[in-house]
Formats: structure tokens, sequence, C-alpha cells
């Protein structure tokens, strides 16, 4: 395994070289070690890390570093090769599948399980050995760096995308949904991404283990409702907070009652990006009540594409916080 590890591309001088970055997240190590004895729960992080490492091994890439809980995979850090992206795109699709395997034993096991988000890049890097002759270390510079990790920051878990850049190479190979264009943590303008769907020349399809159709984040929103009857909006404003939000609906915490399945008009102002969203209706989908509160969970059945643009702006915004 040691051609694995970052001591097999640690010569060379420093230099501008082209990378596919696979960055990878293991989300779940925190409820793992905080529910289990501690030898349980190192086995069965060595045993993910092991697992891993061998769907790496196996497509040729290089495990640069361990950090908490993600590691970076680079794909042409020896030399590059003409199927580098393709390598990567391949390993992305395996890690979710070996995951997925992983968490059915943790399931006959009673082990909570573990979820992978992955963001793959493809860019020019400054990469070799950097330091002094007390020390050196082989080193990844550039912003290419810090995007392919942005982007798994992104991601859902048992989710992969990918950048422009790595679509680019890899679009007659793979299959992947349409662009979406993304705020991420430290980038002046938005990035386009896609969600990796499937290799089909190798049957592989990756498999979500998370079907939220975005993120919901936390939020503290003023927000106001007014009920809909008949098709016709009621004059009475029912003043409430958004507690967190999605590109799909929200969370709204209220002082009465609304009817489930009944439909309201909501207005909410998106204070991070100085907006008003009006006209916006939803439909009351949960409802429960906490202490002197309701919390009503709404789902949006009409909104602008001016305003829905707006709510995912502010829900990636938070995300990237």
């Amino acid at each position: 395994m040691q051609s694995l590890l970052r001591d097999g591309t640690t010569s060379g001088a420093p230099g501008p070289t082209e990378m596919t970055l696979v960055a990878v997240g293991v989300r779940g190590l925190s409820g793992l070690l905080a529910l289990q004895p501690h030898d349980a729960a190192v086995a069965a992080i060595n045993r993910c890390l092991l697992r891993l490492t061998g769907v790496v091994a196996k497509h040729g890439g290089r495990i640069h570093h361990f950090a908490r809980d993600a590691l970076l995979v680079l794909f042409g850090a020896t030399e590059a090769g003409a199927d580098d992206v393709d390598r990567a795109v391949l390993c992305a699709v395996e890690l979710q599948m070996v995951m997925r395997d992983l968490n059915q034993e943790h399931l006959n096991e009673q082990l909570p399980p573990l979820f992978l988000g992955v963001g793959v890049h493809t860019g020019t890097v400054m990469a070799g050995r950097f330091g002094s002759p007390a020390y050196s270390e082989y080193m990844l510079l550039g912003d290419e760096v810090e995007l392919a990790s942005r982007i798994q920051a992104f991601s859902l878990r048992g989710q992969v995308l990918i950048s422009d850049a790595t679509y680019q190479r890899c679009w007659g190979k793979a299959s992947a949904s349409a662009p979406m264009q993304v705020y991420l943590k430290g980038r002046p303008r938005p990035e386009s991404l896609r969600e990796l769907v499937a290799v089909p020349s190798r049957r592989l399809k990756v498999p979500r283990q998370e079907f939220r159709r975005s993120h919901r984040v936390d939020a503290r929103l003023a927000c106001e409702c007014r009920r809909v009857q008949d098709g016709v909006v009621t004059p009475e404003r029912l003043p409430g907070t958004v507690r967190d939000i999605g590109y799909h609906g929200l969370l709204v915490t209220t002082s009465e009652p609304l009817q489930l399945h009944a439909e309201v008009r909501l207005e909410f102002d998106l204070v991070l990006i100085d907006y008003r969203a009006r006209d916006v209706y939803a439909r009351v989908i949960t409802l429960k009540q906490e202490g002197s509160e309701w919390m009503v969970g709404l789902e949006f059945t009409s909104i602008s594409p001016e305003c829905s643009a707006q709510v995912q702006r502010l829900v990636q915004v938070l995300v990237a916080r």
C-alpha cells in the first residue's frame, strides 16, 4: 500500500502540473466515535479507510493526505496520462459503491452509517517538494486545490460533484446532471458544477444515499405568512421566523398553527444578499407544536425564477460560511 501514499510522489522540484483531484469527505466519524467504544470505533474507521484506499489503488490514484475526516487523491501526480480524468471519475463512483456496501455491514453490526461527499476537479497546480535542507515536504499549491476541497464540502452525502473542467474532459464517457451555478466559499463568482450520475460504458451508477434535492441550512429570517382560501389570499398577516431553508422549501416557526396541506403566500427577507422574496406560494407539509410555537414545514408550490435563483444563492452562501 506504500505506493498509494505521498512518499511515492515526493520527488522533483516544484513546477506546474495538471492533475485531477478527487477530494473525499467522510461524514459521520464524530457520531461513530461518540456512540461506540474506543476499540470498536477505531476498528470501524480503519476498515473504512482500508476499503477506500483499495479503490484508489485499483484506479492508480495517489493519496496525498488524510486530514481529519477527509482525504485528497491525485491522478497525474507522477506523470500526466491521457486517462487521468477517466480513472478519477471511475474511482469516485466506486468509492460511493464501496461505502454503500460498508454501510450494509454497519447495519448488520448495529454501527452508525458513514457517508462520503466527493468533489472532482481538474486543473493546473504547483506541485513538488517545498522547504529547506532541514525539512521539506511534497505539497500542492494553488486555487485549484482549494476548489476541489470546496466542491467536496458542498456535496451531499453519497453525492459526487464534478467541476466543468472535469466534465469537459469526460462528457462522452460519463453521465452527469445539467450544470448548476454554485457559490462556493472564497470564490468571487459562481462555479459551474454537475452531479455525476453514472459511467454507462462500465455499467456503474452512483448509489446516492441521501435523496434531499438540496442542502437545508439553519437561518434566522423574518417571515410573513398569509393564508390562501379558495384561491384568494386572506388579508390577515401571520408573522414568523424562517428556521431553516433549502432550494424547495422552508421550516418556519409561528405563534399560531396553520392547517396541514393548506396553501400560504410568503414574504421573507434574504438579508445576507439584500433581497426580499415576495409572492412565494407554499404548501404546509409538516406541522408540530413545540412549547408555545408551531414548527411549520413548507414546500414551495409557486416561486418566480428570479426569486428561486436568489433563494439558491442564499443557501449556497450559508453552506459556505
